[in-house]
């Protein structure tokens, strides 16, 4: 059950119970309040109520009551059934009848014997003697008293207690219900709450600590366990960032190692040449030509791989320049892929360009293009053997050009697909002994690639079958 939903149910519980206790000590109050003293008058009045009949026979026949028999027999059958003693006695303190024939007195002393009072008429073990004035009903004056020996349940005391002990039990029982839910509650808080807080504290000190191993567990499913697996999950996370920054952070030096294998090679080559030159080694001006021509192609491989470095740098910092230019597609692409054919047939692979391309008006930028389907024809090359076929076309799709640079060469390994257009990565292609060889580069271009096809509002993707070569293919929206 989760937190909110047992929270709700206890204050339902608590509130019935409050309610209960309320309505019970109101119904006891309102009681004493009607009463005034439950121990006394509440017993007077039961009392009048019991030998309300006595009375009245008292104050219609009390002149006969004396001289005529049968209105004293008719007392005592009435006091025989009723089961009350009776004695009533003039304001002189005379005894003029007494249902009770053994030991009966005379004469009663007023002073003594008349009790109008609950306390003083207690005359033993759970018995009362009360006395009630007679009063003649035609004068309206008193003529005697009329004194009642009583039964204790004969009086509203005892009803009165009786009433009083249910709504008591239930107040009483609902109190401890009440303390029973405050118990409970105070438990839930400190279970439910403060202890979970205090484990998750603990969580916390471990990560500041760069502990992401203490795997956060809470077993119940509510708000806390939510907050618990939420906490898990940004552990995770923060985990996981740890661990690209750390791969990161090697990337970045393995990156600074293969940049300074990459420009020491083509650099090492040019000097080589240059000091050829400056020796007298070239004979003629043909040779010359021909270290100049190496040293012209070593330095644009350095140039790439320096202009690669600043795009990097630059993407790293959001900075990449893309001056998007409206022009038409044909004249575009054909400048970009006049140089293509000679560089692929140079490594002796077969060129196929585009049959058409679509002459439509886009907006591009034509340096950054040409960087891009220049990477792509260089990651060819790089996978494609001699005798190898590459392919370029560019087709004109529903609002959009679609261009395409497809090799036949071993295609890209399934574990490194997801992986393809990451900074650093560097997959591994062809098969060299049976075994994959890295291919060579510092893993940017295709990461560079994607950045400046999507800034053209296109989208850059692939597709590639062990064996059967692969495509690479980009999007450029058409105006």
């Amino acid at each position: 059950m989760d937190l909110k939903t047992w929270t709700k149910r206890w204050i339902i519980a608590a509130m019935v119970c409050v309610v209960i206790i309320t309505a019970c000590g109101g119904y006891l109050l309102m009681g004493l309040l009607r009463s005034g003293n439950p121990g006394a008058t509440s017993a007077i009045n039961q009392a009048r109520l019991t030998v309300s009949d006595f009375m009245v026979y008292l104050e219609k026949n009390h002149e006969q009551l004396s001289g005529d028999e049968s209105v004293r027999e008719s007392l005592r059958d009435l006091s025989t059934q009723r089961g009350v003693s009776l004695l009533f006695a003039g304001l002189d303190g005379s005894v003029i009848f007494n249902s009770s024939q053994s030991g009966s007195p005379t004469r009663i002393n007023p002073k003594t014997s008349v009790h109008f009072d609950l306390s003083a008429a207690r005359s033993g073990p759970g018995a009362y003697k009360i006395a009630f004035p007679v009063v003649d009903p035609d004068r309206q004056t008193q003529v005697g008293n009329a004194i009642f020996e009583l039964q204790a349940d004969e009086a509203l005391l005892t009803k009165r207690v009786s009433h009083a002990i249910l709504p008591g039990v239930i107040m009483l029982l609902a109190f401890i219900v009440l303390s029973g839910l405050l118990f409970v509650l105070h438990r839930k808080i400190n279970h439910g709450m403060i202890s979970p807080v205090t484990k998750l504290k603990d969580y916390s000190e471990a990560i500041l600590r760069g502990d992401y191993g203490q795997k956060v567990e809470y077993n119940q499913a509510d708000e806390v366990g939510e907050m618990y697996a939420v906490f898990d999950q940004m552990r995770l996370e923060i985990m996981d960032l740890h661990r690209r920054r750390d791969e990161g952070e090697q990337s970045r030096k393995e990156l600074i190692s293969n940049i300074s294998h990459d420009l020491k090679t083509p650099l090492a080559t040019v000097k080589a040449y240059i000091e050829a030159i400056r020796d007298g080694v070239s004979p003629d001006m043909e040779t010359v030509r021909e270290y100049a021509d190496v040293m012209h192609t070593q330095s644009d491989k350095m140039a790439k791989l320096i202009d690669d470095l600043l795009l990097h740098a630059l993407r790293e910092l959001g900075q990449i320049s893309i001056q998007l230019t409206e022009q038409y597609s044909r004249r575009m692409f054909e400048e970009i892929l006049q140089p293509a054919r000679h560089l692929v047939e140079t490594r002796g692979i077969t060129y196929i360009g585009p049959a058409m391309i679509p002459d439509v008006l886009i907006s591009a930028d034509a340096r950054r293009m040409e960087q891009v389907i220049s990477n792509l024809i260089v990651n060819a090359l790089k996978a494609t053997p001699a005798g190898g076929r590459i392919s370029i076309s560019i087709e004109l799709e529903t609002g959009q050009l679609r261009v395409s640079v497809t090799d036949t060469g071993s295609g890209i390994r399934p574990q490194d697909m997801p992986f393809i257009f990451e900074r650093y990565y560097q997959g591994k292609s062809g098969q060299e002994g049976g075994h994959y060889s890295r291919t060579e580069g510092a893993g940017l271009g295709l990461s560079i690639c994607k950045t400046i096809v999507e800034a053209h509002g296109g989208m850059l993707s692939f597709r590639s079958n062990k064996g059967q070569g692969t495509e690479f293919h980009f999007t450029l929206p058409v105006d």
